[in-house]
């Protein structure tokens, strides 16, 4: 309640908050439910920029989801670079995190902030919809645009959606986005795609199991070098699984990183009687390793996170 309080007088000192001065000062994001097109109700996850009332990132998911708003992020990285700070909705996918969760990837606060962490990026929360009035109002322009657009072009699933909203994202921005000269702006360099996909990445804790396997998502891994080798560790061993955005997998074991390859029969091993038989090695390009990555830093994060 003394939280909520501190809010509304905030927004009560500021009710009509200025425009950021510079293009990537702020960005505010949010993710709307509605009725986009085909009589499918889905959520927009969006982002806008404040100075020049731009869309800089929108993606449609089944739900607001980590990979909605990593999608959005990946945009706004790619096309602009990287942005000062991010204005969020504190009642959504960034402060939420299931009671009882048994894993750190269920935590897409932590797991989106984290990512922001090692890019720089500040993100701000609030409850207050009036604190966040650009990406509010947004919302319901969008939602009463986007239908009809979208009839009219005859899409009828996400796929076709997300495929079109390039092309309409720059004439929305071409219509109603304010020009600021190229000096103003706060963004940073991009990062290469391969930064990004390795940057934007879900991390997730496990241990090595009696069959030098990984259980990932219900099913078995096991560690390989680049050359192709599998490695093995004893049971218990400590591991950081890396979900890259494109969905590739990687694993840190003891701060070595290594690629994970699907074991389709499974079997415990006896160091005393079992006989371990290696296969024709495939050779994989694994990514050196780099400091989100480490299981110490990620660990210590957490730790630092309020709502946990």
């Amino acid at each position: 309640l003394e939280t909520k309080l501190e809010e509304l007088d905030r927004v009560d000192a500021h009710p009509r908050r200025p425009r950021s001065a510079y293009f990537g000062e702020l960005i505010q994001m949010d993710a709307s439910e509605h009725i986009w097109f085909d009589d499918i109700q889905c959520f927009l996850h969006v982002a806008i920029d404040d100075a020049t009332g731009k869309i800089v990132g929108a993606y449609f998911d089944e739900q607001e989801t980590l990979k909605g708003y990593y999608q959005v992020l990946y945009q706004i990285l790619t096309n602009h670079g990287i942005p000062y700070r991010f204005l969020t909705d504190r009642r959504t996918v960034f402060e939420y995190k299931l009671k009882n969760a048994s894993s750190d990837e269920e935590d897409t606060f932590t797991q989106f902030s984290y990512a922001c962490h090692q890019l720089g990026i500040e993100i701000d929360t609030t409850s207050i919809p009036e604190a966040k009035g650009r990406v509010e109002r947004l919302n319901g322009t969008l939602q009463s645009r986007i239908p009809v657009e979208f009839d009219f072009q005859g899409i009828k699933s996400i796929e076709q959606a997300n495929r079109q909203l390039p092309q309409y994202i720059k004439k929305f921005n071409e219509q109603f986005g304010l020009h600021i000269h190229d000096s103003k702006t706060v963004f940073e360099k991009q990062p290469s795609k391969k930064d990004i996909n390795l940057t934007l990445a879900v991390l997730s804790n496990r241990k090595i199991d009696t069959g030098h396997c990984i259980k990932f998502f219900n099913k078995h891994y096991i560690p390989t070098t680049g050359a192709g080798l599998h490695t093995y560790y004893p049971a218990r061993t400590p591991a950081l699984v890396i979900e890259s955005l494109n969905g590739e997998l990687y694993v840190n074991i003891n701060d070595t990183v290594y690629g994970l390859e699907e074991v389709k029969d499974r079997h415990e091993f006896s160091k005393d009687f079992d006989v371990i038989k290696e296969p024709k090695p495939k050779r994989k390009t694994i990514p050196s390793m780099h400091h989100p990555w480490r299981i110490g830093t990620f660990a210590a994060y957490i730790q630092e996170q309020k709502h946990r």
